[in-house]
């Protein structure tokens, strides 16, 4: 998406607090990567938690198999 393209696109809003993030890496004369992303306050507080119960579970199959060997 070129500069003008984006200036003529409509910011549009899904949630008042979003927060937006974009970058653009660029690698030589012809490889050009860009990423744009979007969350809420509550999409963090969710991916944190997800974390955290992800991270409790590996522990105790961990600790389980441990107690086997």
């Amino acid at each position: 998406m070129t500069d003008a393209e984006r200036a003529a696109a409509p910011e549009i809003l899904t949630h008042p607090e979003e927060i937006r993030s974009s970058f653009e890496l660029r690698i030589g004369k012809h490889i050009t990567l860009e990423g744009h992303a979007r969350i809420t306050p509550a999409g963090v507080i969710c991916s944190g938690i997800a974390a955290a119960a992800m991270t409790m579970a590996l522990g105790y199959v961990l600790a389980a198999t441990a107690k086997r060997r």
